[in-house]
């Protein structure tokens, strides 16, 4: 290996360790819909976590999450709504949820009736993540 290789190689290293990193535990939460089958729930987008922009959505266009601590969190979502004349952006609702380690939650938007805006936050299913290590707090 040459030497500029290895001047690179040491750059590139040293530009990842400012990026943020996860232990063995983390938990994800995505806007997805994980069950289609209700025709008066829709996805979300997830504004913000605890007051804050979550960061860049990780995973596919289809199928994005972000990667957020364990605890107490309170979300921000905005519901996708694919009815004729839905406004987006006009209804955000906050949902407060005891995220737990290593869990996917899939948060949807349900609608009593789908020509109307009114809506409440659902969690529509929540998944064990591989590859995540649950360890005892103490």
């Amino acid at each position: 290996m040459n030497m500029r290789s290895i001047v690179m190689a040491a750059m590139a290293a040293a530009g990842l360790s400012g990026c943020q990193t996860w232990g063995p535990t983390w938990s994800e939460v995505s806007g997805s819909e994980y069950h289609r089958v209700d025709s008066n729930k829709f996805a979300t987008i997830i504004e913000n976590v605890d007051g804050k922009y979550p960061g860049p959505a990780l995973g596919t266009r289809a199928y994005p999450y972000y990667k957020i601590e364990p605890g107490r969190r309170t979300i921000e979502l905005q519901a996708l709504n694919t009815t004729r004349n839905w406004i987006p952006g006009i209804n955000l609702r906050n949902t407060v949820i005891d995220i737990e380690p290593c869990k996917r939650y899939y948060l949807n938007a349900d609608f009593e009736n789908r020509l109307l805006a009114d809506w409440k936050p659902v969690v529509d299913y929540v998944e064990p993540i591989a590859g995540c290590s649950a360890t005892p707090r103490g």
